[in-house]
């Protein structure tokens, strides 16, 4: 049961940041989270502020310097179905597309989905863990087949999200609105590790709002992909994914970026395995490497031992795939 929950619906971003400064209020953004948030009591709040009447939050436009602009409020639906997204960020478009179910993705928004909190069974029930100010974590000894295998210290939550893998992985920066004005930052600088604080997911204060997502102008030679396993075939979270970015000079890899996704409390940079591949052409021998230190750090709990080879496997796919021809 939802108890009564007073509404507003601002017109303007500085009416908005105002609303949500006032102490016991949320944003409401496509809500796909919230609502479920309410009725498991993971939220409490006196007041609800929905942001669907600011419509500068919306749409994907170019940037002056030929990169792209993404408003929060933009729907995952229309990010997987824009044509300049699927022909040069594709790892964005294939994470907006792999997300939830196509009502959901028809009503769920980016920023939303950046900012949506843990499916962690223990944190959605009746649990007092640490993630909700008590001592114990739950699933360090419980069932934890679908946690954490990088990261786990304090709190053995996955990360939700399938595009923010994907930003970061193409190097996108995150614009923030408060009462005082706006900042800019890069998304990997967004999310909160576990191990310096565990009560919060991202870095947003009372009063501040996703604005809009920045991604970099392409370069030539760039590739990009992202692919999840699921426990379903469809409609479900990742128990492993991988983003991949990468920049070649000729059939060597310039640069690349590897972000793990459904293993990590936050976004999971495999920082050991780009180092991998700077400089090499992507062979099978290079790519077997790679794939392979992807996973040497991992700490597997009691039940998800399978992620090691899970991830292993979507990371040496994904990158065969993307070799050039």
């Amino acid at each position: 049961m939802i108890p009564k929950i007073a509404y507003a619906r601002p017109h303007s971003l500085k009416e908005a940041v105002k609303e949500l400064s006032a102490p016991g209020t949320i944003a409401h953004a496509g809500g796909t989270d919230l609502l479920g948030c309410l009725r498991d009591g993971i939220v409490t709040p006196e007041k609800v502020i929905s942001l669907s009447g600011l419509s500068d939050l919306k749409g994907i436009a170019r940037t002056g310097d030929g990169g792209l602009r993404i408003g929060a409020l933009t729907t995952l639906a229309e990010v997987a179905d824009d044509h300049v997204i699927n022909e040069q960020f594709t790892a964005l478009a294939e994470a907006a597309a792999s997300a939830a179910s196509p009502q959901l993705r028809n009503q769920g928004t980016l920023g939303g989905n950046l900012c949506q909190r843990p499916r962690c069974w223990y944190f959605r029930g009746e649990f007092h863990c640490r993630r909700k100010g008590g001592e114990i974590c739950f699933a360090m000894n419980g069932r934890n087949e679908f946690h954490c295998i990088f990261g786990g210290q304090n709190c053995f939550i996955v990360h939700p999200s399938d595009s923010a893998p994907a930003l970061v992985a193409l190097e996108a920066r995150v614009r923030i609105a408060n009462s005082r004005g706006t900042r800019t930052i890069p998304l990997d600088s967004f999310f909160v590790d576990p191990a310096k604080d565990v009560t919060r997911e991202n870095i947003l204060r009372p009063g501040e709002i996703i604005t809009e997502i920045l991604l970099p102008a392409p370069v030539t030679q760039m590739r990009s992909s992202y692919r999840k396993a699921r426990a379903r075939g469809a409609w479900d979270f990742a128990l492993s994914g991988v983003a991949i970015g990468l920049r070649f000079n000729g059939k060597r890899v310039d640069q690349a970026r590897i972000v793990l996704s459904g293993v990590a409390p936050i976004p999971w940079r495999a920082v050991e395995t780009e180092q991998a591949l700077a400089g090499k052409i992507l062979d099978g021998e290079t790519v077997a490497r790679a794939a392979e230190s992807a996973v040497r750090s991992a700490e597997p709990l009691s039940d998800n031992a399978y992620k090691i080879h899970l991830t292993q496997g979507i990371v040496h796919e994904s990158l065969m795939a993307l070799r050039p021809e």
